[in-house]
């Protein structure tokens, strides 16, 4: 629960974007790393750069493995402690992505400090603080800087059994998709910038953004669990299609059975949509086929930038029940199929 406060900063207004819809659109970043020259890869790294997964896997020994990953943003909210919160959980969601357990954190801290009370910059480190709690484990360090802009963030490890390690390249044709959470978090953002979301808006984006996929580690243990990511920053379709690549195989979408936030769609038809739509629909439009009956606000909502958002499931078909109950005990209310793999190129298809 957010502590009360009297700092009336609006966070981003110091920052030109905010949580995952800061990540460097697809195209360009494929554009980056295109030239990128190899490296000789250890045979425990089993898991690198080469699927675009959530985190690094690195094998200790015959039962362990270590997980690695970072992410940091700049302000998706004004308050510091929910900000703070928000950063922490999509940061440790790439352990619980891979199928792991978190086991300690490092702190990234980059702050406008001439600009930011010292008490604001504190709240943020508590917010996070206060997640790592929830998730039971420490913060053991980290690294501050002087930044013109507010950037928070954390390095997560976690460990994982090697033979329960749940990639994103490893889906099967006739698998289920399984969505966790609902869409909608960075038209809710853009609302929120523009002050026309209301409290009961900010309050479901909080939930949301706040909620730890704690069910990554359950489903690890589940052998008709055959993949799993999480959908941040490149939106559902982004990173469905990294699953689609990596498991060179066709995902079908339904767009009527994708969970949505509430009132996500009418605040996205209003105009509420995030540079970051648009950047990533032109790094992979071109690998998605829309019905004609989708509309150019469902590509919005499929394209949307997720800030902590779900993990995305790809299941044998009699596994579907056992997933879907797995997430309600943990209290994912809105998780739903959404789609299916099948056998095709490694492309999307939405159906309406």
């Amino acid at each position: 629960m957010n502590a009360p406060t009297d700092l009336k900063i609006k966070l981003t207004s110091f920052s030109h974007g905010g949580g995952c819809g800061c990540k460097i659109a697809p195209g360009v970043l494929a554009e980056i790393l295109k030239n990128s020259t190899g490296f000789p890869v250890p045979k425990e790294l089993m898991v690198g750069i080469e699927t675009a997964d959530d985190a690094a896997v690195y094998r200790l020994n015959d039962e362990q493995a270590l997980i690695a990953t970072t992410d940091f943003f700049m302000p998706i909210v004004d308050d510091p402690y929910d900000f703070g919160r928000i950063a922490a959980t999509n940061a440790i969601s790439d352990v619980y992505a891979m199928g792991g357990t978190p086991i300690m954190a490092l702190a990234l801290v980059g702050m406008p400090i001439n600009q930011l009370p010292v008490e604001v910059i504190g709240r943020i480190i508590q917010g996070g603080e206060s997640i790592c709690a929830e998730a039971g484990i420490p913060i053991a360090g980290g690294h501050t800087i002087d930044s013109v802009e507010p950037i928070y963030g954390l390095v997560v490890l976690g460990l994982v059994h090697p033979s329960k390690v749940k990639r994103n390249a490893d889906a099967r044709a006739g698998d289920k998709l399984i969505l966790g959470k609902p869409l909608g978090v960075g038209i809710l953002s853009a609302a929120l910038k523009k002050d026309a979301l209301d409290a009961a808006g900010y309050a479901a984006m909080i939930a949301n953004t706040t909620k730890l996929n704690k069910p990554g580690k359950a489903l690890s243990e589940l052998s008709g669990v055959h993949a799993l990511t999480d959908v941040t920053g490149f939106g559902l379709l982004g990173h469905l299609l990294e699953l689609a690549r990596g498991a060179q195989l066709t995902a079908r979408l339904s767009m009527a059975q994708i969970p949505l936030l509430p009132n996500v769609q009418q605040l996205a038809e209003r105009g509420f949509i995030t540079g970051a739509s648009g950047r990533n629909w032109a790094g992979y439009g071109h690998d998605v086929a829309l019905a004609d009956a989708v509309t150019p606000v469902q590509q919005m909502l499929l394209t949307d930038p997720q800030t902590s958002g779900g993990l995305l499931v790809s299941c044998a078909p009699d596994a579907v029940e056992e997933v879907l109950a797995l997430f309600r005990r943990e209290g994912f209310a809105h998780a739903a199929v959404i789609g299916e793999m099948a056998a095709g190129p490694a492309k999307i298809e939405v159906a309406a």
